[in-house]
């Protein structure tokens, strides 16, 4: 192993989290429902060439790739529009499909939040007063906690 390696190795001794990708339908309505209902910040807008990131990703040309990055805290959400035809139509996934099932996240006041999901093109799948279950413009279930089951986690030892 090279001296670089080893710098790397030292500072980077564990895998850490980058970010999630998801892909949407309508970036605008996606970037003002996570930045304006949720809290998230737009921190950078990319368009990538075809040629880098097609390759890359296994679609053919053109992509037409442009990624919003959106940061809460710790958590990078990458919200990613592919400016092309034939891309699939919106999808209602299941909590039994294999893969990411859902994104959880706890906001301060929840009735309030869950009350203007629909304002922001989203939809409420179930409120259950303590916890529910939205879906973002493009489906994407996200589970809205209280804050205070966040403060709960944290204050574990």
């Amino acid at each position: 192993m090279n001296d670089a390696n080893e710098s790397d190795r030292s500072t980077y001794d564990e895998t850490v989290f980058n970010h999630v990708g998801q892909c949407t339908t309508d970036l605008d309505l996606a970037t003002r429902f996570y930045c304006e209902l949720l809290g998230f910040e737009a921190e950078r807008d990319l368009t990538v060439p075809d040629e880098a990131v097609g390759p890359l990703l296994g679609i053919e040309p053109p992509v037409g790739l442009r990624a919003v990055y959106l940061r809460r805290g710790g958590f990078t959400l990458e919200l990613m529009h592919f400016d092309r035809p034939g891309n699939p139509d919106r999808a209602d996934r299941l909590f039994n499909e294999p893969g990411l099932t859902h994104l959880s996240l706890s906001v301060v006041d929840l009735p309030d939040v869950v009350s203007r999901v629909a304002d922001f093109g989203g939809e409420v799948v179930v409120d259950l007063g303590m916890v529910a279950m939205v879906r973002d413009p493009d489906g994407q279930l996200l589970e809205l906690l209280p804050m205070a089951y966040r403060k709960r986690l944290d204050a574990r030892p």
